[in-house]
């Protein structure tokens, strides 16, 4: 009896040794900004299962990456504060709200002259992001396609294309949506659904990248896709945590090269199962 009782014992302690994992240490001596980083880039990790035959992490899917344009694929030169003093245009007021709420169409058509002109003016002091180069090769050679929805005219996005995509031999960004086409302006969802429906795949699946919280993040996170807030070079020292509801990002980062690493490491990045206008790398 005493035999088997021990030879019960052991069993269970054995099984119970097979379950276990050591707690996670606590770490010390890391600062609030650095705890705040890495909170955000762990925020889309999936949670490990209960099942502990089963350990390892599953990583969420990627399969499809939308980009905004002024301040994310090209370093900010617009000055929003001057275009709306020009304007005539309220502080605290998004720009193109209200300039489309103003019931005098003389007055409409004179902002959106101004809105021209300093757009026109941007355009010959426009540069492309660092960074941008590097991820686009990591994105065309993983055969994930690339967007761009952006608040600016076409005439600006064909400039983008035309002098400096094309220069660095990279194609075009396919979709890319400006305020002149039909769908609502960012933050409505509508143009990013459209982006994800003509590739063939979920918005759960698309990245969605951009500078600017009111804006790009509330419209992917409408959407149901990650969303990355660029904080250009750290300026406003951003971190998730400070925002909520629809506009909390998923990741804040300060660069377009911690944008790569991000995606290589806490995702998995795949095709869509049924290429829609997927750019062929000339490196695949």
């Amino acid at each position: 009896l005493n035999m088997r009782l021990t030879s019960v014992i052991s069993r269970q302690v054995f099984a119970n040794l097979a379950c276990w994992q050591p707690r996670r240490p606590t770490v010390r001596g890391v600062s609030a900004g650095q705890h705040s980083l890495t909170r955000s880039l762990a925020t889309n990790r999936t949670a490990p299962s209960s099942d502990c035959k089963n350990s390892t992490m599953e990583k969420r899917i990627i399969r499809g990456v939308v980009f905004d344009m002024d301040g994310t694929l090209t370093i900010p030169v617009i000055d929003f504060a001057e275009m709306r003093r020009r304007a005539g245009v309220p502080q605290g007021q998004d720009i193109l709200d209200a300039i489309n709420s103003w019931a005098d169409q003389a007055q409409r058509d004179r902002a959106y002259r101004v809105i021209a002109e300093i757009e026109e003016e941007a355009l010959q002091q426009m540069r492309v992001m660092p960074g941008a180069l590097d991820l686009c090769h990591f994105l065309d050679r993983s055969r994930v396609p690339r967007g761009l929805i952006t608040r600016n005219v076409k005439a600006g996005v064909d400039h983008f294309h035309t002098h400096h995509l094309s220069t660095l031999q990279l194609p075009d960004f396919n979709p890319a949506i400006s305020r002149e086409c039909s769908f609502p302006y960012k933050p409505s969802p509508a143009a990013l659904l459209h982006i994800c429906a003509t590739w063939g795949i979920p918005p759960s699946e698309c990245v969605m990248i951009g500078d600017s919280v009111k804006d790009d993040v509330v419209c992917g996170n409408r959407a149901g896709s990650i969303t990355v807030l660029l904080d250009y070079q750290g300026r406003a020292a951003y971190t998730a945590e400070q925002f909520e509801g629809e506009q909390r990002p998923h990741h804040v980062v300060t660069s377009l090269a911690d944008i790569m690493t991000i995606l290589s490491t806490q995702y998995s990045v795949q095709a869509p199962p049924h290429p829609h206008n997927v750019v062929e790398s000339a490196a695949a």
